[in-house]
C-alpha cells in the first residue's frame, strides 16, 4: 500500500497544485484599476504589463501572508491580524510599506470605531457611563 498524502503537508501541497490560475491571483480588473488610478490619464497599460503586475502583487500578498501565518502558527493561533502583517512586513525587508501600512491601520480602526458607534449610539453612551464611574 502506497503512503497517504492526504494528510499533513502532503494534502496541502496537492491543494495548492489544484488551485486554478484565477484562483491563485488577484482579478485582473481589480489590479488594472489600482494601475490606472497611479498613472496619468493619458497612460496606457498593456495586457502584458497588467498581467505582470496580476502576478508580481499576487505572490508578495502571498509571501507576506505566508510569514504571518507561521507567526500566527507559532503563537498558537490560527487568526492573522494587522500587527502579524506589519511584523511580516518588517521582517521580510519591507520596513518602508509596513510604516505606511501601519498608518493606514490606525485610520481604519478608527473608521470602524465611529462606524460601530453610528451604528450602536446606546453603546457609547454605556461607554461614557462607565467612564464616568471610574473617574
Amino acid at each position: 500500500m502506497t503512503g497517504d498524502t492526504s494528510h499533513g503537508q502532503g494534502f496541502h501541497e496537492r491543494d495548492i497544485h489544484e488551485l486554478r490560475e484565477q484562483d491563485r491571483w488577484l482579478p485582473i480588473n481589480n489590479v488594472s484599476r489600482l494601475m490606472k488610478h497611479t498613472l496619468p490619464g493619458s497612460a496606457k497599460v498593456s495586457k502584458d504589463a497588467k498581467e505582470c503586475m496580476q502576478e508580481c502583487v499576487s505572490e508578495f500578498i502571498s509571501f507576506v501572508t505566508s510569514e504571518a501565518s507561521d507567526r500566527c502558527a507559532t503563537d498558537k493561533r490560527k487568526t492573522i491580524n494587522g500587527e502579524d502583517i506589519l511584523i511580516s512586513l518588517h521582517s521580510l525587508g519591507f520596513e518602508n510599506y509596513a510604516e505606511v501600512l501601519k498608518i493606514y491601520l490606525a485610520k481604519y480602526r478608527e473608521q470602524q470605531a465611529l462606524k460601530a458607534q453610528q451604528q450602536n449610539p446606546e453603546l457609547d453612551s454605556k461607554i461614557e457611563e462607565n467612564q464616568d464611574q471610574t473617574t
